[in-house]
């Protein structure tokens, strides 16, 4: 025992010895070196740069925090400025006499690291005859004359780039000394041509990192690197396709920064296959129910818009105290003011204020969108909420933006079973839509988060300190050449501020305008194909699915007619209004031609689906409502779809045609839907059976009678005495 008991205390020895290793190790190589970056501004891109650096344990000197940015055009773009700030905390490094300490310097706004200090050590220390490492990328810039004088340009990325580099204190820093550098001057045309003094380059052992063995500039590199986020590692990565290497920082210098962006969602631990979002956890707020943030919540009714009663109570629903909400709305379709008027009049009293612009006030879309941001800049309020009238959003929408902690974030919302949403995820070179890679995956929940991308729309939270001076006025709406949207989206990207869309919950969807007729009667009903969520849940009946319980029994009032609820009060009032509007009622004589034999031997007063454009529409229905109801009574008939070439309302009024004589229908089987009430719309009618005798008279406003056609089911219009009785007719299957 006391054997095993010595032998233990060894190998806990053993083991301490080996952490106090690798712990000094370490320290060794963290102590050593001083990263450094330059940001000005307190901008998303110098968080996220700062949260990859937090993740690897990197402690970082932002330089310059707070200072004007001295920054120009193209010509002067103010790079000087960094350096001259490099140089004045060098001075104060120098007097210390740390002569072998190391210096890593980057770029912040669109720098990530990707590996921890060691491993950079360790890579830039395996770099023969090298005291200073500069970044490579593979355009001569700013000055493309100069490339004639590089040496060894036979490889990838032969030219020196300054948005990163690394090496010993007292070369980095007589390099900084070397030339005189204002302001505004260009850093990278001022280390270039240090590095192209082939003296100063080898006396100061200056090497570029051809490999990006560390530093990967992503400009002109984008087809040789490639991100790996579904393999068999925990955390996705970026590797280089020629060189086969993993670079520890990335940058995405001249115009690539939406790449990088892009990568930025799941680079640095901030996703992964099994953790999820871990940027999404650690930036989530709770919300505080006695100290909300006040909302201005922004309508825009831009287009006409299907369904737009639905968005105007999804308004009305939103999970979100009133008093903390300014109600903006700009609606700029006259088709529809008498929607907007009544409910801005019944409503607006609700909220902490209102303001309502209508179609008269000829305000144009982004003149609106800008107004609203500039009256939530000048008030109280802490967030703009804006909103389209193509969103159908859940209730609790708002609420969840806000605790997510972005400052400006969508709810993804698509187009129910498309690939069509509020976001891109990438650009094309002109600065239109391009498709990311994820793009489908996040369209359709394979990966769920919240995820940096160049444009949102449509519905997004807007954190309104983010906007106050000095960026008020550069964030707009107005840009020639770009209609609205593409405006703000792009003026955000110059700012470097972070559009994000969420597709961790179902937040709810959009609903597609390209069809919106308004020259229609009631236009919506039109809208079965495009906004079928809309329709049905408008015009079915809302008893519908019950004709599918298992122990439902279905009415039969005479044999083998059934009886089903199909369709809402709504649909059949806007079903008749669709007709008489049209108002082209056949004479109900034997000459029909509409038909193809010009002869109708039964006739009645009616119109045919074909003639207001409603064919296809009832022919879908008739495929998805009424055909699963027929496969319910009249067990082993199926034919999908339906057929029917006689679809048609059938009017019947006393002093036009009041009843029908006896007959045989052409068909499987008939349906009858009844649009009005008996006894309320008109008096008598109904339907008799002479077979059997049976008459059905007290038809339901909405249900369905379904019958055999043909042989047995010999039938009847009975009398009408009074008003207007409305029936749709179907012949199924002739």
């Amino acid at each position: 025992m006391m054997w095993f008991t010595q032998k233990m205390g060894l190998f806990i020895q053993l083991i301490l010895c080996v952490f106090v290793i690798l712990f000094n190790s370490h320290t060794q190589a963290t102590d050593e070196v001083v990263v450094l970056t330059v940001a000005t501004d307190d901008n998303h891109g110098l968080e996220r740069f700062l949260r990859s650096a937090k993740v690897y344990n990197i402690d970082v000197e932002v330089l310059g925090k707070g200072e004007e940015w001295s920054g120009g055009d193209m010509n002067f773009p103010g790079g000087g400025q960094k350096v001259i700030l490099l140089k004045n905390r060098l001075e104060k490094l120098m007097k210390a006499d740390n002569k072998e300490k190391i210096i890593l310097f980057t770029d912040s706004y669109d720098v990530m690291f990707l590996g921890n200090l060691d491993e950079i050590v360790k890579k830039f220390k395996s770099f023969p005859d090298t005291r200073v490492l500069f970044s490579a990328e593979q355009f001569c810039w700013p000055d493309a004359k100069l490339a004639t004088q590089y040496p060894n340009i036979e490889v990838v990325s032969p030219y020196l780039n300054s948005g990163g580099f690394i090496g010993y204190l007292p070369e980095i820093y007589e390099i900084i000394n070397s030339n005189p550098i204002k302001d505004k001057d260009d850093d990278q045309l001022y280390y270039t041509k240090i590095y192209l003094d082939k003296d100063l380059r080898e006396s100061l052992k200056i090497t570029l990192d051809h490999k990006s063995e560390i530093f990967q500039n992503l400009n002109g590199a984008l087809s040789d690197v490639q991100l790996r986020a579904n393999t068999t590692e925990e955390w996705p990565y970026i590797e280089n396709v020629v060189t086969k290497l993993r670079p520890l920082i990335v940058h995405g210098n001249g115009p690539v920064k939406n790449t990088l962006n892009h990568y930025g969602n799941y680079l640095a631990k901030s996703w992964s296959v099994n953790e999820g979002c871990v940027l999404c956890k650690e930036k989530k707020i709770q919300l505080k129910e006695d100290n909300l943030p006040s909302v201005m919540m922004a309508v825009f009714i831009e287009q006409a818009t299907p369904f737009l009663e639905d968005f105007l109570d999804q308004v009305i629903d939103t999970d979100y105290p009133k008093n903390k909400i300014h109600l903006f709305i700009h609606n700029n379709v006259e088709y529809h003011e008498n929607e907007v008027e009544k409910f801005f009049g019944a409503y607006s009293k609700e909220y902490a204020s209102a303001k309502r612009i209508n179609s008269g006030d000829f305000i144009s879309e982004a003149e609106a969108r800008n107004l609203a941001k500039e009256r939530c800049i000048n008030s109280a309020c802490d967030y703009l909420f804006s909103v389209d009238s193509l969103s159908r959003l859940e209730s609790n929408v708002l609420r969840y933006l806000l605790s997510s902690g972005y400052d400006v974030i969508a709810p993804m919302l698509t187009r129910p079973g498309k690939a069509w949403s509020n976001f891109w995820g990438a650009l094309n070179s002109a600065g239109f839509y391009a498709r990311s890679a994820d793009y489908m995956d996040i369209v359709y929940g394979v990966i769920k988060g919240v995820w940096n991308v160049p444009f949102i729309t449509n519905c997004y939270l807007l954190k309104m300190s983010l906007f106050r001076a000095p960026k008020a006025k550069a964030v707009t709406y107005v840009q020639e050449g770009h209609d609205s949207d593409m405006a703000f989206c792009a003026s955000l990207r110059e700012l470097n501020i972070f559009m994000y869309v969420s597709n961790e919950e179902d937040f709810g969807h959009l609903v597609n305008p390209e069809t919106y007729d308004i020259t229609k009667t009631h236009p919506d009903m039109y809208q079965l194909f495009e906004n079928n969520m809309e329709w049905t849940t408008r015009y079915l009946h809302p008893e519908y699915l019950a004709n599918f319980e298992e122990d439902r029994k279905h009415l039969m009032p005479c044999t083998d007619v059934y009886w089903f609820p199909l369709m809402s009060d709504r649909f059949c009032d806007e079903w008749i209004a669709i007709m008489e509007a049209y108002g082209k009622w056949s004479d109900g004589t034997n000459n029909d031609k509409r038909l193809e034999s010009g002869y109708e031997a039964v006739p009645t007063r009616d119109i045919h689906m074909s003639q207001v454009g409603l064919e296809r529409h009832w022919l879908q229905i008739l495929k998805d409502y009424v055909r699963p109801l027929q496969e319910l009574v009249f067990t082993g008939y199926y034919h999908n779809p339906p057929a029917s070439i006689m679809n048609f309302v059938v009017r019947y009024r006393p002093d036009e045609q009041p009843s029908l004589r006896p007959h045989h229908d052409s068909s499987t089987y008939t349906i009858n839907l009844a649009l009005n009430t008996p006894n309320v719309d008109y008096e008598g009618g109904g339907c008799r059976f002479i077979r059997y005798n049976c008459s059905v008279r007290n038809t339901k406003k909405g249900w369905l009678l379904m019958h055999p056609g043909r042989l047995t089911h010999y039938h009847e219009g009975l009398l009408v005495t009074k008003g207007t009785r409305y029936i749709m007719i179907s012949f199924v299957d002739p």
